[in-house]
């Protein structure tokens, strides 16, 4: 074995480790949740319950099961300014109920902690580090991000979205167009434009906006079907859905900077 890897190494063959290649998923999902100050605690526990029950339900069960493998790969993690990504659940596979079921208790063991700032492009960087250095071979690579205001800290979104999107890997969005929270005065009201325009991209990159957090848990659920089987839940007609496909041809111009605007005019 050393001797076949030193062999390709000197030849200039790219060498992936074993443990990789091993097991094979038909997706590697990378859920990204911002715990910004923006958001009360109250808040970051909804999102917390609301990831646990997504992932547990039976509709997630099935799309898993539908796969080509059967199995699917998954890691969540807390992002806030981009000093600031808190890992929650590490890379697991997901190919049964009790997966499932394991997962979403991780997730409920403990509560979310709010950090300063909002760098969507932060969080976009760390989980393309993620899917780098994931212990699986997966036939797509996807990023989940959720958040409820813009980009104000960090590089522009636009740069690491496009620089993700380059490596093949989709974005897809959960922009949180809800009230309340401690930061509201740096959101915007329309933030689901902003996720289409600026937030997400690649192949099928899409988002589902969330209106109240009441909805969020069959949001959450609903995006995950799509993501892992390119289905829609049953019996939810599609108008109700509220997904919408990334674009890349706007007229006119959307300004991807104006939560780092937000911030200089407000005299941060």
């Amino acid at each position: 074995m050393l001797r076949a890897t030193f062999i390709a190494a000197i030849a200039g063959l790219a060498v992936v480790p074993l443990a990789r290649a091993e097991v094979a998923v038909d997706v590697a999902l990378v859920l990204a949740v911002d715990v910004s100050r923006s958001m009360s605690h109250e808040e970051m526990r909804i999102q917390r319950r609301g990831y646990a029950a997504a992932i547990s339900s039976p509709e997630v069960l099935r799309a898993i099961a539908q796969g080509p493998r059967g199995r699917i790969a998954v890691t969540l993690f807390e992002w806030a300014g981009d000093h600031h990504a808190r890992e929650i659940v590490g890379w697991t596979m997901i190919e049964t109920r009790a997966d499932a079921e394991a997962v979403a208790a991780k997730l409920l063991s403990a509560y979310s902690q709010g950090e300063r700032r909002t760098s969507i492009s932060g969080g976009i960087d760390h989980a393309v580090g993620l899917l780098e250095t994931m212990p699986y071979a997966a036939q797509r690579r996807v990023i989940d991000v959720s958040g409820d205001g813009p980009n104000n800290q960090g590089l522009p979104v636009t740069v690491a979205r496009d620089a993700a999107v380059r490596k093949g890997i989709t974005i897809n969005g959960l922009p949180l167009m809800t009230e309340g929270g401690y930061g509201t005065i740096f959101n915007i009201p329309d933030l689901d434009e902003y996720y289409r325009r600026c937030v997400i991209g690649g192949p099928g990159a899409f988002m589902i906006p969330v209106d109240d957090w009441d909805q969020f848990a069959e949001a959450v659920r609903r995006k995950l079907v799509l993501e892992i089987g390119g289905l829609m839940p049953p019996g939810v007609p599609d108008a109700d859905a509220r997904v919408m496909p990334a674009q890349f041809d706007f007229q006119p111009p959307y300004d991807c900077l104006v939560g780092e605007k937000i911030w200089r005019e407000r005299g941060w």
